[in-house]
């Protein structure tokens, strides 16, 4: 491709490229977690576009550049229309753009919905594998039946083979029987059973994913759970605040997650102070923190959702394009110089 090309990528060859890659997807996870603890990053806070007397609906831009052995920048414009649903379409959508670090020209348009799913997967699946240690969780529980989940639990199948066992709760019964359906098809071996309360699938995992499109907490309180139990609090409005000050807490990054009225943010407020916040997962992954903060203790993962995440597996979907010849180029997109 010429300099001054575009190469644009659909969703169907972004799915293709990034099919059976769960394992590298979370390595790169954790490659770009240490880089941005390490300052390697530049990382503006995202911009919320909010529409009047539409509260449930937004769209956000999340701006990235990441350096180490990345050097790329780009934006996601993620939209989220939870009302989407009752229409027959998917509530979030998305493209990523990619540029070139060295001349900040524009090289790559992408689909970037899978992109977000997978990314906020292998962010979970790594914060699993990081927060549990040496216990092994063979029984999960899925509280929201939505795509997001659904890739949690394959990114999750994927790096822990031990899991045998889903517990699903979803207050649209339809959801919740579809995702049982989709889950069965992503394996045989395991046992999928739909709960009538989150609290059932609290009181009987230990490990516990969270993506719903709450915007209050519904979840008072955690004395529900297993005192050893991990939760990844992915949708990050599911808790109360009280829950998460009694909790053991793991960020992505602390003056991100530390906004947008998200449970953690709440909680700030709440309390007047960060100091609930134990660390971030690139402190564990790193070996800077413990993976809990005691043996008894709840700990609660909630990642706000970082840029340089999305232009990082952006980055590699761009990369296996090229080498495969996939996406539609478009010649000449950007202007010849004008000197």
């Amino acid at each position: 491709m010429h300099n001054s090309d575009i190469l644009i990528l659909k969703a169907q060859e972004v799915a293709s490229l990034l099919a059976g890659r769960e394992g590298e997807l979370i390595e790169i996870t954790r490659r770009v977690y240490e880089a941005h603890a390490a300052g390697d990053s530049s990382l503006p806070q995202s911009t919320f576009l909010r529409f009047p007397d539409q509260p449930r609906q937004r769209i956000i831009a999340l701006p990235a550049y990441l350096g180490n052995d990345f050097e790329v920048a780009g934006i996601k414009w993620i939209s989220s229309f939870p009302s989407n649903l009752s229409k027959g379409i998917d509530r979030a959508s998305a493209i990523i753009m990619l540029n070139s670090a060295q001349t900040g020209r524009p090289q790559a348009v992408i689909e970037g919905s899978i992109i977000n799913s997978k990314r906020t997967a292998a962010s979970a699946a790594l914060a699993a594998r990081s927060l549990q240690q040496n216990r092994h969780a063979s029984r999960v529980g899925v509280i929201g039946c939505g795509p997001i989940n659904f890739e949690v639990v394959r990114f999750l199948l994927a790096s822990s083979p031990e899991i045998n066992e889903l517990l699903l709760f979803d207050p649209d019964k339809a959801r919740a029987d579809h995702f049982k359906e989709a889950c069965r098809e992503l394996s045989a071996d395991i046992s999928v059973s739909i709960v009538k309360e989150a609290t059932a699938a609290l009181k009987n995992a230990t490990l516990i994913s969270l993506a719903t499109t709450a915007l209050q907490p519904h979840i008072n309180d955690l004395s529900a759970c297993a005192p050893n139990s991990a939760l990844l609090h992915i949708s990050l409005r599911d808790l109360a605040p009280e829950a998460i000050l009694s909790s053991d807490n793991v960020v992505d990054d602390i003056d991100h997650v530390c906004r947008a009225q998200t449970s953690v943010h709440l909680a700030e407020q709440l309390s007047g102070n960060r100091d609930f916040i134990r660390c971030t997962l690139a402190d564990i992954t790193s070996g800077r923190a413990a993976p809990r903060r005691d043996n008894n203790s709840i700990v609660v993962f909630s990642p706000f959702g970082l840029g340089v995440l999305d232009i990082a597996v952006g980055q590699l979907v761009y990369k296996l394009a090229r080498e495969q010849q996939r996406g539609i180029p478009i010649q000449s997109f950007l202007p010849e110089p004008w000197s």
